[in-house]
């Protein structure tokens, strides 16, 4: 199904290839990147492998299409092409697909005629930590020669495809996520939470989709933990834990167990993330696995103090003890002494969010990223772009 069309013949044509267009980082990602690239030199298309949820919304580009081509689960043979036609139809002059779920698509894109095959490398999900999958490996390898540009959105990603995978150093390229640093920062517009008619809580919060991947087992245990200790704190804990997925029935029940159910809120997901991140005092990301969350960034442009696992892309995000606090990851005691050190001393929590924003003002803005992505662009296409 196209959404919307508007179509320049003077204009690179890039189609970027997901699974679903939905709530998550890649996917705002995405989206960030087709706002803010400039109209006078790229066009847009978004090719869903499966289907695009009302996330749509969030592009602000009259001219960008969303095509759903709504896989079968498991194999599915016509769907290569049905793939292979649209190309045909659309003859862009650029394709970038993304993580392992749309890798099996260059090839086809190759075939389609399409003459620049990019591919963007965002993290990897809890069937495979560590990008270790034999499977995926050899299926990385024989689409290799197929592809002409990576994109790895940490150093730590590049670094793994560069030894581990054998990509030549000279297709890879490392460019950071981006943030909307006007519409993520501090200011005095919030969610109204249920416990804010307490005498000033410290709200922890977690934001993001709830996957097994993002460690959330850890958070609700060390948050218990935390709660114990409610006494010795001047200010009382709470929890407030935002977005959907197949972790989040099982969090709200463990948290209840450990008799600390009506200490924290589970909404569900939210269209109003920058004030949700203002009515937080502190963000905890307990991921397992990680490239660089837009989560992150997002809670980092709001000024909070972070408290998240030393895993992935998050090093390269913040310096421990300088933008927040780095734990290891599954170390839920680890985890409890962050998170009271942020009650016990407010200032020093206060610092960490005023140096964390400055990082975000200085590095990671949405033009900088997409002025990054425009230099490859550009360059794969070549001295005769016009």
């Amino acid at each position: 199904m196209i959404t919307s069309k508007h179509h320049s013949s003077n204009r690179a044509h890039v189609v970027h290839v997901i699974d679903s267009l939905a709530i998550g980082g890649m996917e705002n990602g995405v989206v960030n990147l087709v706002n803010t690239m400039p109209r006078d030199r790229y066009r847009h298309s978004i090719v869903c492998v499966k289907q695009a949820t009302d996330f749509r919304n969030r592009i602000q580009r009259d001219d960008a299409a969303v095509f759903e081509l709504e896989k079968a689960e498991g194999k599915d043979p016509a769907f290569y092409l049905k793939f292979w036609r649209l190309l045909r139809s659309l003859r862009p002059d650029i394709v970038h697909t993304r993580n392992i779920g749309t890798l099996d698509l260059a090839p086809v894109a190759a075939l389609a005629g399409v003459p620049i095959r990019v591919h963007g490398e965002h993290g990897w999900d809890a069937s495979d930590l560590k990008g270790s999958s034999s499977r995926y490996r050899t299926l990385r390898r024989l689409c290799d020669p197929f592809i002409n540009s990576y994109v790895a959105v940490s150093r730590d990603i590049a670094s793994w495809l560069q030894q581990d995978i054998g990509v030549s150093s000279g297709k890879i390229r490392q460019i950071y996520n981006g943030v909307d640093i006007r519409t993520f920062a501090p200011g005095d517009t919030a969610v109204k939470l249920p416990f804010l008619s307490e005498d000033k809580p410290f709200v922890f919060g977690f934001v993001g989709r709830m996957d097994p991947v993002k460690g959330l087992d850890v958070l609700v245990d060390a948050f218990a933990s935390l709660a114990e200790r409610n006494p010795g704190f001047s200010r009382p804990p709470r929890l407030l834990m935002v977005g959907d997925g197949p972790e989040r029935e099982r969090c709200a029940a463990v948290l209840s167990d450990h008799g600390v159910g009506n200490l924290a809120c589970l909404p569900g997901r939210s269209d109003d993330i920058p004030n949700v991140m203002r009515a937080l005092d502190a963000l905890v990301q307990p991921s397992l696995s990680e490239g660089i969350s837009n989560t992150i960034l997002e809670a980092m442009a709001t000024s909070l103090p972070i408290i998240a696992t030393a895993v992935g892309g998050n090093p390269e995000l913040i310096d421990d003890g300088v933008h927040g606090l780095l734990v290891p990851s599954g170390d839920a005691d680890s985890m409890v002494r962050a998170m009271a050190r942020c009650i016990d001393d407010p200032v020093y929590a206060m610092g960490l969010g005023a140096a964390a924003r400055r990082r975000v003002e200085s590095q990671f803005s949405l033009d900088a990223m997409a002025a990054q992505y425009g230099d490859i662009y550009e360059y794969l296409l070549g001295p005769g772009r016009s």
